[in-house]
């Protein structure tokens, strides 16, 4: 028979064992999730140069990026990006938007746009949505501006964007400048 004394020391080692063991929670990529970088952030006059000059050397994600199951909140947000950099060359490129200020009113619609349709997206979905897409009016665009991973739209050195289609569904209204 055991003594006490034996399982209190064996129960201890073990949560020990359990408390500091690698279960994959510190992992950021434990489950080999895609990396997709979100939420993109507002455009303002301090990143807008970058998210014109430098939009083909920022990554995208075709379907080919993604596994083939179990990862569409990524799927969801790396079409978003997809749209969202195809809906900024729209601007950039003057072909709807034609002063500075326009260029970066433009560029902010589409941003609203693309994270307004991301968000319908994601409530179409037996998922939890995305933090940010519970929130309503400003606090939503504040919450999407918060904690980004490329505020400043800087390119990935080597990256050169593959000729993708112009995404459907972008209407600026140069009245809202």
């Amino acid at each position: 028979m055991a003594s006490i004394r034996g399982l209190s020391g064996f129960g201890i080692i073990a949560l020990l064992t359990l408390h500091t063991a690698n279960l994959g929670e510190t992992d950021s990529n434990a489950l080999n999730e895609p990396e997709v970088p979100f939420p993109p952030a507002c455009p303002t006059a301090l990143n807008l140069a970058a998210i014109c000059y430098y939009g083909q050397y920022r990554p995208r994600y075709p379907p080919s990026f993604f596994p083939a199951s179990g990862v569409s909140h990524f799927r969801r947000r790396g079409y978003t990006i997809n749209r969202l950099e195809s809906w900024f060359s729209l601007c950039c490129a003057g072909n709807v938007a034609q002063s500075g200020p326009q260029i970066l009113c433009c560029a902010k619609e589409a941003w609203k746009q693309a994270l307004n349709m991301f968000c319908e997206e994601e409530y179409a979905t037996m998922t939890v949505p995305y933090l940010c897409c519970e929130e309503k009016g400003d606090a939503r665009w504040t919450c999407f501006n918060s904690e980004l991973p490329n505020p400043y739209y800087f390119p990935t050195p080597g990256y050169t964007a593959p000729q993708s289609p112009q995404e459907p569904g972008f209407i600026f209204n140069s009245n809202s400048c």
